[in-house]
């Protein structure tokens, strides 16, 4: 590695956003150093999507994301699009494919998005430190001064790409909070987000006889409304339905579950005591639930019948249930099982347009370090390139 006296920029942290912004101010001639603790960069590029990197969404915008600023993504998406991302990966010759509507997924492995970046930045001229801890920065006389492992570094500006707290297998640490709290900067409470929620009591005690037993369902809460997928897991509920709501969830606030969206169930169930009255209810609920789940549902409602011994009040009891089952979460899987974190640094201090802090000329945030969350489906690598981006056209 070249050892000028001092960089143009240093970037702290070599994951999705501080790589992106890296090989993007090389390209403007900048003299980068990006400096990392972790020996491997991108660690969490390479584990996502289950190792094939869902890169991006289509439909990426400000409203599949929750931040106190609902507004502040808007500028960084429109300037840096998932088209931008998905051009940068053609030119690389990495193949892409779509899943479900609008999520893109690599075709080979995620090691291909992390490899692309690095050549990115080797490229542009980037000098990359890794597996040094960061002992201290300083800001001295307008510029930045950054103490590691192998020596003090000086920058005109500082960007700081260190992460939220999910995933601390992986490396995650809190010192892009600190930092924003030595600079003045507020942070949002960090908590844990699209990550599976646990329960206690009966609830648990469902869910462990329901183990892996998935279907669709629609979740609600106070301030969200999804519908996907949801899996019973042996400490509580899973699945893509239940990782959306979780960034929204609350400790303490109840969710309601539809297990039949889009069914009316209390109708089908009527229709069939007039047309099949000799088959029995666990028969005909199977063709709307699993089957293990249908038939023990029912046991904790007091067993079943024949459809022609049963009331129409029990049926409509019945239908209400499985459309407004009310569950209370004990708590959630926490920060080593969360994809994101949800909450961080405090927009309102920054520049939609560059990620520039206003207070302290030359300091920037990126990435899942900002109170800024996607929903899950690439929303958040999104993110990263977009705001990645943002400051690397300003540093």
């Amino acid at each position: 590695m070249t050892r000028p006296p001092d960089w143009d920029v240093i970037i702290l942290g070599a994951g999705a956003s501080g790589l992106m912004c890296a090989a993007t101010a090389g390209r403007r001639g900048r003299r980068v150093l990006v400096v990392d603790h972790a020996r491997r960069m991108g660690e969490k590029v390479r584990v996502s999507g289950g190792g094939r990197c869902n890169f991006t969404h289509r439909a990426a915008r400000p409203d599949h994301y929750l931040a106190t600023d609902p507004d502040f993504p808007r500028l960084a998406l429109q300037a840096f699009t998932p088209k931008d991302f998905i051009h940068l990966l053609d030119r690389h010759g990495i193949r892409h494919q779509e899943k479900e509507p609008g999520q893109l997924f690599c075709a080979g492995s995620a090691e291909q998005v992390v490899s692309m970046l690095q050549d990115e930045c080797r490229r542009s001229g980037v000098n990359i430190l890794a597996g040094q801890k960061i002992h201290r920065v300083d800001a001295e006389q307008h510029r930045f001064a950054v103490t590691t492992d192998q020596g003090r570094w000086q920058s005109a500006a500082l960007v700081v790409a260190l992460g939220g707290r999910s995933m601390p297998k992986l490396g995650a640490t809190t010192l892009g909070y600190d930092l924003a709290r030595q600079f003045g900067l507020k942070i949002v409470p960090p908590r844990p987000g699209l990550v599976p929620l646990t329960f206690g009591g009966e609830m648990l005690a469902q869910c462990r006889a329901w183990t892996g037993i998935s279907l669709k369902a629609t979740v609600s809460c106070s301030q969200a409304r999804f519908t996907d997928e949801l899996l019973f897991t042996h400490r509580g509920l899973s699945g893509p339905v239940i990782l959306q709501i979780s960034s929204y969830w609350r400790p303490g606030e109840p969710l309601t579950l539809d297990l039949a969206p889009g069914i009316e169930l209390f109708a089908r169930l009527r229709q069939a005591k007039e047309e099949e009255s000799g088959l029995h209810l666990r028969t005909v609920l199977s063709r709307f639930l699993p089957r293990k789940l249908a038939t023990e549902w029912l046991v904790t409602q007091g067993g079943e019948g024949r459809m022609a011994e049963i009331a129409d009040k029990r049926l409509r009891l019945l239908a209400d249930g499985l459309h407004q089952w009310r569950v209370t979460p004990l708590g959630t899987s926490g920060f080593e099982r969360a994809e994101v974190t949800v909450g961080g640094v405090d927009t309102n201090a920054l520049d939609p347009c560059t990620m520039a802090c206003r207070t302290v000329p030359g300091l920037f945030f990126v990435g899942e370090v900002l109170d800024v969350t996607g929903w899950l489906g690439g929303f958040n690598l999104q993110w990263a390139w977009s705001s990645g981006h943002a400051a690397g056209l300003a540093v």
